[in-house]
């Protein structure tokens, strides 16, 4: 049985493609449709010339709305909000942040009116989507881009159902706040019921201009780590682990010039994570009836973090990653990599439970709520210790490593077959590190969750409802390995930042294997435009399609593709700065 859209009793809130949802208080309601109204007269009096994007308050006031049908209008603009008590510019879409929800149907023809009233060149990319490629909304692709003051039509078949989400793909809008959530109803049904139906989307802001956070990134590429080891860590490593190994441990990372608490970029020190762009006070809150099943679509649509996320008191029961159906498996946490959706169903029965989703470097935490009625909460858990990396963690061990970092190493020490590398790596400033002996860790809940007394999700819980779409054994296989400096914020594969690096080419109809190797200590979700990517494990068994890779430290993963898409594509790490220095190819599907 399919889970059903949240009902509307509303004919004129239906007519104007706006979906009611039971969390809307009454006001809230009424202001959304004002709103939505207003636009819809701006979009008027723009065309014409005479209109522009106000300023208008958000955050506490302004929900996204929830806009369905085959016809849709969206507009970029500017718009005020206050996140950490005071007031600054976002880049939204239809005025809040997110954007609005957009709910489509399996089998259904869309069409998107995209206006840019920002003062730079803006773009939508529907992440996860397949489409033709002059549709994907990547400028520089097949696409030029939407230029301030213009319209671009998106007209494309939907083909898929599921969970996803859409943000901007030019230069940092989508750390600015152009994102939102997309539902696809599947044309048949699904095979497990639900009762409601929520989106849960995890963002990070910051007050700063994005431009100046990658700024000191590049000058300092540490600059937002304030968890670094302190003496005190020293003593208490001592005492654990004696004298002799802990500085030995101290002495490798030394060598390599990297600090094992870095574990994210960008933390909470800048950043106010929103849970549906909500702060962690501002309380987010959706609405049951115990003994209800509630499905909860969660949508890492941040720029730069991991979430652990968790509910405590509740079992989550995962059906769908990415958009694609996989067999139940119940866990009590997972952890969503940037730009990956998982689906869960709960079936809450106290009146109230705390959504909490803490970063990964655990520098701050986003929050809601589920409960019985508005106003209620659950208690917030503490977040858990600071995670640590390991040499193991980045595929390696200390008494490997080199004085120059990343070269000349000993390799006799761990046994087993060691990690090639291309060329282009070799005494490349841009490559800081090699990994030696990366494992695949498909088994590996990952770094700050082992042993914590909970059920993680891992992938290597999740299997596909269905067997291989393609069943045909990939005819050859690409390696590349995802490569950086950390000092200098330079990000890149095999080597090669995007503005050197030639197409990767693919023959349409082929099938093949691509096999990433991280040489880096930082977590990399890979994401491949206009195709799946079927992971396998590590016998070459198919488990689960997805869009996005995680790829954590020390790790080499494999995943089939199906070149059935022709055009031109991008692929690269969703981490945005990443992104933006570099870690980006360009993949070209061709007869």
């Amino acid at each position: 049985m399919r889970c059903p859209t949240l009902p509307c009793h509303n004919d004129f809130a239906r007519s104007n493609h706006e979906t009611c949802s039971p969390d809307h208080p009454m006001q809230d309601k009424i202001l959304r449709r004002t709103f939505v109204k207003s636009l819809a007269a701006g979009g008027l009096l723009a065309q014409l010339g005479l209109w522009h994007a106000p300023l208008q308050a958000t955050g506490r006031r302004h929900r996204p709305a929830i806009l369905t049908g085959n016809e849709f209008d969206l507009l970029l603009a500017q718009t005020s909000v206050d996140f950490a008590g005071a007031s600054h510019r976002a880049m939204t879409i239809n005025g809040t942040l997110p954007g609005p929800t957009l709910r489509w149907r399996e089998g259904d023809t869309v069409t998107l009116r995209v206006r840019n009233r920002l003062d730079a060149p803006g773009s939508i990319h529907w992440h996860g989507i397949l489409l033709p490629a002059n549709m994907d909304g990547v400028p520089g692709m097949s696409f030029d881009g939407i230029a301030p003051g213009g319209l671009y039509e998106y007209h494309f078949k939907v083909r898929q159902h599921g969970t996803y989400w859409y943000h901007s793909h030019s230069a940092l809008q989508e750390q600015s706040g152009v994102y939102g959530a997309l539902v696809i109803e599947p044309s048949t049904a699904e095979p497990w019921h639900c009762d409601r139906d929520y989106v849960v989307m995890l963002t990070d802001w910051t007050d700063e201009n994005p431009e100046r956070v990658l700024s000191k990134l590049k000058k300092q590429s540490d600059y937002y780590n304030y968890q670094q080891r302190t003496v005190f860590d020293f003593i208490h490593d001592v005492s654990e682990h004696g004298w002799l190994s802990t500085l030995s441990e101290r002495m490798g990372w030394a060598r390599m010039t990297m600090n094992p608490t870095d574990i994210s970029d960008v933390s909470g020190y800048t950043y106010t994570y929103l849970l549906n762009g909500r702060a962690p006070d501002d309380n987010w809150t959706a609405l049951f009836q115990p003994g209800e099943k509630i499905r909860l679509r969660f949508i890492n649509g941040s720029s730069m973090t991991y979430f652990d996320l968790r509910i405590p008191g509740l079992k989550l029961t995962v059906v769908a990653a990415d958009g694609q159906p996989v067999e139940p498996v119940e866990v009590d946490e997972l952890r969503i990599a940037v730009a990956e959706t998982f689906d869960v169903i709960v079936e809450p029965q106290a009146e109230a439970y705390t959504l909490f989703a803490q970063s990964m470097d655990r520098t701050g935490h986003a929050r809601g709520t589920l409960a019985v009625r508005e106003g209620l909460s659950a208690a917030v858990p503490e977040m858990d210790p600071r995670p640590v990396l390991t040499m193991n963690d980045v595929g390696m061990h200390h008494s490997d490593m080199a004085d120059s970092g990343h070269g000349g190493m000993d390799h006799g020490s761990m046994g087993g077959q060691m990690q090639q590398h291309p060329a282009s790596e070799s005494h490349n400033p841009l490559v800081d590190m090699q990994t030696l002996y990366p494992q695949p860790k498909l088994d590996d809940p990952g770094i700050g969750l082992r042993d914590n007394g909970r059920r993680v999700l891992r992938y290597a819980d999740l299997r596909s409802r269905f067997a291989d779409p393609d069943g045909r054994e990939p005819g050859r296989t690409l390696e590349l390995h995802l490569t950086g400096n950390m000092e200098r914020f330079a990000w890149s594969f095999d080597g090669i930042k995007f503005s050197a690096a030639q197409p990767l080419r693919l023959k349409y109809g082929e099938r093949l294997r691509i096999t990433l190797v991280n040489d880096t200590m930082m977590a990399h979700p890979i994401h491949l435009h206009g195709m799946w990517s079927d992971l396998e494990d590590e016998h070459g068994n198919f488990l689960v399609r997805k869009h996005t890779i995680d790829m954590p430290p020390g790790t080499k993963r494999s995943y089939r593709v199906t070149a059935d898409a022709l055009g031109r594509w991008a692929y690269h790490c969703h981490m945005l700065y990443h992104m933006e220095m570099g870690m980006f190819r360009e993949v070209i599907v061709d007869e």
